[in-house]
């Protein structure tokens, strides 16, 4: 099987016939998206469309998270304006892009912790299910940078601008349930039953027909890519860096992050 040479290892991927399946593989951490995981991602979404029969890819965290969003640490270090940082700042938006635009359709399987960047990965995926421990939470405006990564436009485009509005600027946790309400979710299930779940609703899509499921997907993303314009994403990593540079953002982001030490 011809699996691309990752850099860090910290994406898991595998591919049988028309099944798919990649797995955030850096659990001690909580999955945290890193410059270079977020490529990994990006590589692996190549790698999928290089597989002819698939339908369907799963996509999970290993561990007891799905992600714990943005490597902050890495984050930190990104002050400079510098063309070769912002390569790397724009690495989620990259990352977004190329889940979101693979053939194959894409189902999130969500448990624990969904923050910032994780919500920004499930939210490029076709099909979200999440069990019933699962917690969202967006805190960039918390440490002081705009939600990127095409962040918005998806957020948008699944629960609507007042909601995305109050979570993003609020930075406050909302539950599965809200989700699903929103319209954020598929399923929500119970913690012990994501994985049948998940199961159940690939088992349903392998069995249709490749051509019409995967004609379907891209009819529907290319329907709402003129009612959101994610194309605009390529911007966010400006804002990033404005961000990153801003004396306010980063006291916030020192006390933001003094909270969740004290947690």
């Amino acid at each position: 099987m011809d699996i691309p040479d990752l850099a860090t290892i910290a994406v898991g991927l595998s591919a049988d016939g028309v099944r798919g399946h990649l797995a955030l593989a850096r659990p001690e951490k909580l999955n945290p998206l890193s410059f270079e995981t977020l490529e990994e991602i990006a590589s692996a979404a190549a790698w999928f469309d290089r597989q002819p029969s698939l339908k369907v890819v799963v996509v999970t965290g290993e561990g007891r998270a799905f992600s714990s969003g943005a490597d902050i640490a890495a984050f930190a270090g990104a002050a400079d304006v510098e063309a070769d940082v912002r390569h790397a700042v724009d690495a989620g938006r990259r990352m977004a892009e190329a889940l979101e635009a693979m053939r194959a359709v894409t189902v999130a399987a969500i448990h624990g912790f969904c923050v910032g960047g994780g919500v920004v990965l499930a939210a490029a995926c076709d099909l979200r299910i999440a069990a019933s421990n699962a917690v969202f939470r967006i805190p960039e405006v918390d440490l002081g940078i705009p939600l990127a990564w095409g962040g918005i436009p998806r957020l948008v485009r699944e629960i609507g601008p007042a909601l995305t509005k109050e979570l993003v600027m609020t930075g406050r946790p909302f539950e599965p349930e809200e989700a699903l309400a929103a319209g954020f979710l598929n399923q929500v299930v119970a913690a012990g039953e994501l994985d049948d779940a998940v199961e159940a609703l690939v088992a349903t899509l392998v069995a249709k027909p490749r051509y019409a499921l995967l004609a379907t997907k891209r009819h529907v993303n290319a329907v709402t890519a003129t009612m959101t314009g994610t194309e605009r994403s390529w911007a966010d990593a400006d804002g990033l860096l404005v961000g990153l540079a801003d004396p306010e953002g980063r006291a916030a982001a020192a006390r933001y992050l003094d909270s969740l030490r004290s947690e």
